[in-house]
C-alpha cells in the first residue's frame, strides 16, 4: 500500500546500511572483504525469503504497477529510449552512466587514488594519509547503492519481486570484473574493464545458446573463463612488475 517512491527510498536507506555495517565489520575485524560481504549476502537473502515467506505464503511480491507513483518511477527506471529510431532500455543508460561516473572517479579525483592506494597497500595508504576507514566505508556503501539501483530497475521493469530472483548471480559479477582485469587481491582494475568483461560474460552466455551447445556445459565454460583470466592477470600483473624494476 506504500507509494512506491516511499519503498525505493526506504529500501536505499536500508542498502546504505548494509554497506555501512560491511565496511566497519571488515576494519574492526580484519577479515577479508570478500568472505564479511559474503556472509551479510546470505544473511540479509535468507531473512529475506523467510520473513517473505512467512508474511505473504511465496516467495513472489506482484502488483507493482497498481501502486501510486508507478508510472512515474516506470519512466525513470524501466522505460525506452529512442536512438535512431530504436527502442533501447533505459537500463543500458544507468549502466553506462554509472561506469562513466566510476571511471572519472578512479582517474580524475584524488579519491580515485586513495581507491588504488588503499586495495594495494592499507598501511602504506595510511602513512601517506589516506583516511583509510573513510574509503573502504563509502566504498562499501557505493557496492550497497549499487545492488540498490540494479534491484529497483528489475523490480520496476518487471511489476513485481521475488526473493529468489538473481540467486547466486553474485559469482557472474565477479567473473565479469576478473575478465576486465581487476585484481582480486586489490589494487588494480578499472570501470572500463568491469563494462568490457560483462559485454565478453554476456557474449558467450549467449553465444552457446546460439551455437546450439547444451546449457548444462555453460558452467564449465563459465570456469574456465575465469581461470583464464586469473592466469593473464597475474601474468600481465608480473610482466609490469619486472618492468617498474
Amino acid at each position: 500500500g506504500w507509494n512506491i517512491w516511499a519503498a525505493i527510498a526506504v529500501s536505499l536507506l536500508f542498502a546504505i546500511l548494509v554497506g555501512i555495517v560491511n565496511g566497519y565489520v571488515v576494519l574492526s575485524t580484519g577479515l577479508p572483504s570478500f568472505i564479511v560481504t559474503l556472509a551479510m549476502l546470505f544473511i540479509v537473502r535468507g531473512a529475506t525469503i523467510g520473513m517473505t515467506r512467512q508474511i505473504t505464503g511465496r516467495t513472489q511480491l506482484g502488483g507493482l504497477a497498481k501502486v501510486p507513483g508507478y508510472e512515474m518511477a516506470r519512466s525513470v527506471f524501466a522505460s525506452k529510449v529512442e536512438i535512431a529510431g530504436a527502442g533501447f532500455p533505459v537500463s543500458i543508460a544507468w549502466w553506462l552512466g554509472a561506469a562513466a561516473l566510476a571511471t572519472w572517479i578512479l582517474l580524475r579525483t584524488p579519491f580515485g587514488n586513495w581507491i588504488t592506494g588503499v586495495g594495494g597497500n592499507v598501511q602504506a595508504a595510511r602513512n601517506v594519509g589516506v583516511p583509510v576507514q573513510r574509503v573502504k566505508i563509502l566504498l562499501f556503501i557505493g557496492t550497497a547503492v549499487s545492488a540498490w539501483l540494479v534491484s529497483t530497475i528489475q523490480a520496476v521493469t518487471f511489476t513485481n519481486s521475488d526473493v529468489l530472483r538473481g540467486n547466486f548471480r553474485e559469482f557472474y559479477a565477479i567473473v565479469a570484473v576478473v575478465i576486465g582485469g581487476t585484481l582480486l587481491t586489490g589494487g588494480y582494475g578499472s570501470a572500463i574493464g568491469a563494462v568490457f568483461g560483462a559485454l565478453i560474460f554476456g557474449m558467450v552466455q549467449q553465444g552457446i545458446v546460439f551455437m546450439g551447445v547444451d546449457a548444462d556445459w555453460f558452467q564449465v565454460v563459465l570456469g574456465a573463463m575465469l581461470l583464464a583470466a586469473v592466469l593473464i592477470n597475474r601474468f600481465v600483473r608480473n610482466r609490469a612488475m619486472e618492468v617498474r624494476r
